[in-house]
């Protein structure tokens, strides 16, 4: 599988609010995290509890790939993120983009970046 099919199957599986499958495509130690910044997802294990927790509270929550770039071991895109009403009642969080930045190490997603 190419790194763009493998991101884009992240993607899919993210948009099906599968937390287990999205991991499946990552080394144990991925991570998802702020551009240059703080790590909010540490390892497969904190990716999964994190996107499950995210998922349970915004259940319409969805990510439409606007764009897409690929160079050697990235993949880059630009996502249109919607969340929907959440489960806590919490303000209505309005529909944003982002540059997500999927890095690739051996055919497995090593860390994901987001500039929002």
């Amino acid at each position: 599988m190419s790194n763009l099919a493998t991101a884009e199957a992240m993607i899919a599986a993210y948009n099906a609010q599968d937390a287990d499958l999205y991991v499946s495509y990552m080394t144990d130690d991925a991570c998802e995290a702020n551009y240059r910044g703080a790590v909010v997802r540490e390892g497969k294990e904190g990716t999964r509890s994190g996107l499950a927790t995210a998922f349970a509270r915004w259940p319409q929550n969805k990510a439409e790939i606007v764009s897409r770039e690929v160079t050697d071991n990235y993949v880059v895109f630009r996502e249109h993120v919607t969340r929907g009403p959440a489960t806590d009642g919490s303000d209505l969080v309005e529909p944003f983009d982002v540059l997500a930045v999927y890095s690739f190490e051996d055919g497995k997603c090593s860390r994901v970046e987001f500039i929002r």
